[in-house]
């Protein structure tokens, strides 16, 4: 702005030839327009279309005392927290460090864990420390096209808080 002002107050004629700017060439002055306010939207996560089914204490505890081949109980915390406590039955799918576990061919998988990869058609039931990442591993089951998936959302401290078997 204040080189505009200068280069009006200096004649055309005496301008150092660096100045020299044609009238024609002229910058157009920009008008700001009205910001736009658009609906937020979270492009990284998509609704679940396949909801899982919601376990509570009881649920858990029933799948516990008698576990079957179709239902895998899939702890998704760390294997640090896994040896620290978990619930009866339960296997180890860390999921923040390794989000692709379930992307896996079965023959990855069980190179990786040391165990079976959970069937397709099995129904999955997560669990985490709060409810948190459990959530996330639901999410990418149904992605991947597990049929039957479902989440402890009360997760280990509800577990504790209950006084379920370690």
């Amino acid at each position: 702005m204040a080189s505009r002002r200068i280069l009006s107050i200096i004649p055309y004629a005496v301008r150092p030839q660096f100045l020299r700017i044609a009238p024609a060439c002229r910058i157009p002055s920009v008008r700001r327009a009205a910001p736009i306010c658009l609906p937020q939207a979270r492009y990284f996560s998509q609704p679940f279309t396949n909801n899982p089914k919601v376990y509570d204490f009881a649920e858990v505890k029933a799948l516990t005392e008698s576990p079957t081949p179709e239902r895998v109980l899939i702890d998704v915390r760390e294997p640090s927290e896994y040896t620290a406590g978990y619930i009866p039955g339960a296997i180890n799918i860390p999921i923040a460090s390794q989000p692709d576990a379930l992307l896996l061919q079965p023959d990855e998988f069980e190179d990786r864990f040391g165990f079976d990869k959970p069937s397709k058609k099995a129904e999955v039931v997560f669990y985490c420390k709060a409810g948190i990442r459990s959530t996330a591993a639901a999410q990418i089951a149904v992605q991947e096209g597990y049929e039957k998936v479902g989440e402890y959302r009360g997760s280990w401290m509800d577990w504790v808080k209950q006084n379920g078997d370690c």
